[in-house]
């Protein structure tokens, strides 16, 4: 997916540094804190995210509006649903 505007979130979350499962976990957390139609930008380092990422949202009433790898940081940006 192409590059967004990393300040276009309404929340952001860092999880860099952090191993799988826990990016997905934070990220979770941090969307039940949310209102749905707000937006969550997740920041990660771990490789496995794009997998776990890509499974939650096919999962859940979450969407993600896109998401995109830089220099080994990985950037998720996730529409809270209902």
């Amino acid at each position: 997916m192409e590059k967004f505007d990393l300040n276009d979130a309404d929340v952001q979350l860092d999880t860099a540094g952090l191993n799988c499962p826990m990016p997905l976990l934070k990220a979770k957390q941090a969307l039940n804190k949310m209102l749905p139609g707000t937006t969550l930008l997740v920041k990660a380092t771990d490789p496995g995210s794009v997998r776990d990422f890509k499974s939650f949202v096919d999962l859940s009433s979450n969407k993600l509006l896109g998401n995109f790898a830089e220099k080994e940081e990985y950037y998720y940006l996730i529409l809270k649903g209902n």
